[in-house]
């Protein structure tokens, strides 16, 4: 216990899923939690449920159950001005930074092709995926500068983050492009110690991936596949006998990169993958 204590931790998408997990993860090991969501639709999203301040408020009842403490915005990350204003109301008063999670994110897919997508399915995307994280990192590094350094652990995607898939072009797109955002921040934020690192989840189990829309993405074949059918196409993608991981095992890898543990390591994306990249 304690590998974070005393440090403060920004989370993006907060309010559910990964994200509630990576500030439920951090806050058991002693830091307390910024923590803003968008809680709310977004435009081009309509195959799971949106987050809603509700289950932001849940988490940070969760994060200060366990004596620590908790600080919760609503927040949409493409917008700078919002997301600069509650990090520094965030930062004055839980009283540092040293630990920024960019998690937020969002999936959709057209089964007619990249090419065939809308501008609006595109545009949205790349916003919500890759240009929020820019806006998360450029917000975060002055209080990471006032802090002496830290860490920032950017979510990106096993399935997309180096490896190309059909239908979700716009997807692929934004992922490549965090990889890419992260090693350039780790060599131009390293000299100030503030190491910048990505994971490479495989699917995880949250409603971003349990829904029918995801399910038929995987087993285009059927119509409407069952559980088991999405089961076994996502198990057949990994080395090991799983079909996808849990939120807690990715938090556990948020964990490790950002405790003083990672000390040395910067400018990595970590594969939580279950072997997917080698197969």
């Amino acid at each position: 216990m304690g590998r974070v204590e005393g440090k403060v931790a920004l989370v993006t998408g907060a309010a559910r899923g990964q994200g509630r997990s990576h500030a439920v993860r951090l806050a058991e090991e002693g830091a307390d939690i910024i923590m803003v969501d968008i809680c709310g639709p977004l435009d081009t999203v309509s195959h799971y449920p949106a987050a809603t301040e509700a289950d932001l408020a849940e988490t940070a009842s969760m994060v200060e159950a366990l004596d620590r403490r908790a600080f919760a915005r609503k927040v949409d990350c493409r917008d700078r001005a919002a997301l600069d204003a509650a990090l520094s109301e965030g930062v004055a008063e839980l009283g540092r930074l040293d630990i920024v999670v960019a998690n937020a994110g969002m999936s959709t897919t057209s089964m007619a092709g990249t090419g065939a997508m809308s501008q609006e399915m595109w545009s949205e995307m790349l916003d919500v995926n890759l240009t929020s994280v820019w806006n998360t990192t450029s917000a975060a590094t002055p209080h990471l500068r006032a802090a002496g350094g830290g860490s920032m652990v950017l979510i990106i995607s096993a399935v997309a983050g180096p490896k190309a898939y059909a239908n979700i072009g716009h997807y692929v797109a934004a992922k490549h492009g965090v990889q890419g955002l992260m090693r350039v921040l780790a060599v131009e934020l390293g000299p100030e110690s503030i190491r910048v690192n990505g994971i490479l989840p495989t699917q995880v189990n949250t409603p971003m991936i349990q829904n029918p829309t995801v399910r038929h993405l995987f087993v285009p074949n059927i119509e409407s596949p069952s559980l088991e059918e999405f089961a076994a196409v996502s198990q057949g993608m990994h080395a090991l006998p799983i079909p996808w991981a849990e939120p807690r095992d990715i938090s556990n890898a948020v964990l490790f990169l950002a405790s003083d543990e990672a000390r040395c390591i910067t400018g990595i994306s970590l594969p939580v993958d279950a072997g997917a990249g080698i197969k």
